[in-house]
């Protein structure tokens, strides 16, 4: 999941919690947003630490040239 997915699924869980008002029968979708927040939070913040772990690594190469007689 990468931080446009996780950003998303924030908004759409903001709007299932705070702004829906609609009822379906079985279905409490105050606490789907809650969920889909959360997912999307979490979801967010793992995509942030992946990135700064990347950039914070390096990569070296080790180039060998051998001459054989």
């Amino acid at each position: 999941m990468g931080i446009g997915v996780g950003i998303f699924l924030l908004a759409v869980g903001g709007v299932l919690a705070f702004a829906v008002t609609d009822r379906i029968s079985g279905v409490d979708l105050t606490m789907v947003g809650y969920i889909l927040m959360g997912a999307g939070a979490l979801g967010l913040a793992i995509a942030l630490l992946m990135n700064s772990q990347r950039s914070h690594t390096s990569h070296t190469s080790v180039e060998e040239h051998r001459d054989i007689p």
